[in-house]
């Protein structure tokens, strides 16, 4: 089973405080879009639906993981 990482599952504590910053932060939105593009490629490779090497994938994991630290950062002001 393929675990969901879309924001929203990750932080649902914070659904409101997402959803405020998507509509009034457009650096937050624009980071907002770039995690989720990056979590969509990951989950067609983890499903197979696109072929790659395992280190491509974990850059993608890498690169999905700063964009979340980032983003929890302007969720809670920190």
């Amino acid at each position: 089973m393929i675990e969901k990482h879309d924001l929203h599952h990750e932080f649902p504590e914070h659904y409101d405080r997402i959803h405020e910053l998507k509509i009034s932060n457009s650096h937050f939105a624009h980071l907002f879009e770039e995690y989720h593009s990056v979590n969509r490629e990951i989950l067609r490779i983890e499903e197979g639906v696109e072929n790659t090497t395992d280190e491509y994938l974990e850059e993608l994991k890498k690169k999905r993981l700063l964009l979340k630290d980032k983003l929890y950062g302007i969720i809670t002001n920190t």
